[in-house]
């Protein structure tokens, strides 16, 4: 059998190996996984509920396990892996203790013209979920579809990444371990892009698909052949506002962790920086001074690890070299940052709009922070992108903050902080555009998962009934007359 093996990006060496799983496995898994959705639709929101707090807290027992497999496929330190651990059982957490809120049955208005009618809505589990991760967090982004699709009465087949199979493996184990009753309720199987292709086609219920938009686009089209359903969550190219009366020395913290933690490998980083021009440089010495600060490594004390696709060290060195050569300046770094398997800090100033390190997604721990003359230009620059994942601002007014945010393209936007949104489990997480459609988190990510149900109980006989040809036409036609007059005042 041909296996897969996952590597440290440190070391090259290897992590672990796995069997590349082809379609006749995968779509085995999806049988399995059907039937376990059965049994766990069985066990109703309360039972549900119960069973993925068990999970939680074993998770939660089980962090210093999973954080040093997470650091250990991606290279990142070992704080950075234990917070990715934390993100994760904050979002299940939420999901199991929130899904018969958001979902359950309630009534809702029948409205004058079915006052004989209660009416009822509820949501039903779709089925069966394939999930495909990333690797950048293998643990805390699956979450945001893992947890609510699990709460929301569903089963899942997950393909993590090539690059971190050994997070996926162990994460499904961790299910098996504390729900020993349900062996298939979520499974995992490994192997390169074929693998993830044979799950979009394996008559998965819905595909929840995170990645670039290149490979969401490919997967969006196989979908289209069945009409299944599709959330991508693809990436952006994220902007922070920064405001002549914002606090510079908070900007410039903020803009620092949010643009290099995790050596710039997060889908809602800092990429772009538009500042008005009378606080420009001195918030570029700010930023210069924290981003000199930091030292990539391997070991605890690290600022951040490696990029942990190696080709991505290339998109990073092209991106500071063509920006350099439109007439960019590097404040701090250069392509010389590009050092095997390490990134160091990069800050870009006067970085052309058109260039590719303003225009793709860099996913490296660079950051171009422009002067623009106001805030009305920085919100046209910032959603000029084709990316519209997260945004920031920073200002002194609250007021101005949320008016410059409404502004903003982005599906998420944060005043006075970056990715603040991104640990608030009630609110969604999505974007459009480049980075996709579709949310995860909160009341939106549960939904997702879940199919609306409406039914209507008739009470009694109505004076006049719409639906029945034994109604004379004329007390019909009265009803309607009256029925037109009433809208027509309102």
């Amino acid at each position: 059998m041909t296996v897969l093996i996952s590597r440290s990006p440190l070391t090259g060496e290897p992590v672990g190996e796995h069997p590349v799983h082809g379609p006749e496995e995968v779509r085995a898994a999806v049988d399995r996984a059907r039937e376990a959705a059965r049994a766990w639709a069985a066990c109703g929101w309360a039972g549900r509920r119960t069973r993925l707090l068990t999970w939680k807290r074993s998770l939660a027992h089980r962090m210093d396990e999973l954080a040093e497999l997470i650091g250990a496929e991606t290279g990142k330190p070992p704080h950075d892996a234990r917070a990715e651990v934390l993100l994760a059982l904050v979002h299940l957490d939420w999901a199991a203790r929130n899904a018969r809120r958001v979902l359950g049955r309630r009534r809702v208005p029948s409205g004058p013209l079915a006052v004989h009618q209660r009416s009822l809505l509820t949501h039903r589990p779709l089925g069966v979920i394939g999930a495909i991760g990333p690797w950048n967090y293998p643990l805390h982004t699956p979450m945001g579809s893992l947890g609510p699709a699990l709460a929301a009465g569903n089963a899942v087949v997950f393909k993590p990444s090539e690059l971190t199979p050994g997070v996926g493996v162990l994460l499904a184990a961790t299910l098996t371990d504390a729900l020993p009753d349900h062996p298939h309720l979520l499974q995992t199987v490994t192997g390169p892009g074929a693998t993830g292709e044979a799950l979009v086609r394996s008559g998965a219920d819905k595909i929840a698909f995170t990645g670039s938009p290149a490979t969401a686009r490919k997967v969006a089209a196989v979908c289209a052949e069945r009409l299944t359903p599709l959330l991508a969550e693809c990436g952006g190219k994220d902007a922070v506002i920064v405001d002549a009366s914002a606090d510079l020395d908070a900007a410039a913290d903020a803009i620092v962790w949010g643009a290099l933690a995790n050596a710039g490998q997060t889908c809602a980083g800092v990429e772009r920086v538009y500042a008005v021009a009378p606080i420009h440089a001195a918030l570029c010495d700010r930023i210069v001074h924290r981003a000199r600060a930091l030292r990539p490594g391997a070991g605890p004390d690290a600022s951040y690890g490696p990029l942990t696709l190696p080709t991505q060290l290339a998109t990073v060195e092209r991106h500071v070299k063509d920006a350099l050569a439109a007439g960019a300046r590097a404040l701090y770094g250069g392509p010389e940052s590009v050092r095997p398997p390490y990134a160091h800090p990069v800050v870009l100033v006067d970085v052309p709009e058109d260039s590719p390190a303003m225009r793709e997604e860099t996913f490296g721990p660079v950051v171009a922070v422009n002067a623009v003359r106001d805030l009305d230009e920085a919100v046209t620059r910032a959603n000029a992108s084709a990316y519209a994942l997260g945004a920031a601002v920073f200002t002194g007014s609250r007021r101005t903050g949320r008016a410059i945010a409404e502004r903003l393209a982005s599906g998420a936007v944060s005043v006075n902080s970056v990715l603040g949104f991104a640990a608030v489990p009630t609110l969604p997480f999505g974007g459009s555009g480049d980075s996709g459609h579709g949310r995860v988190h909160g009341a939106e990510g549960l939904r997702a998962f879940a199919a609306p149900h409406a039914l209507t109980v008739r009470r009694f006989r109505p004076p006049v009934d719409l639906t029945s040809f034994s109604t004379p036409r004329r007390r019909a036609a009265r009803a309607v007359a009256v029925g037109r007059w009433l809208h027509s005042r309102r």
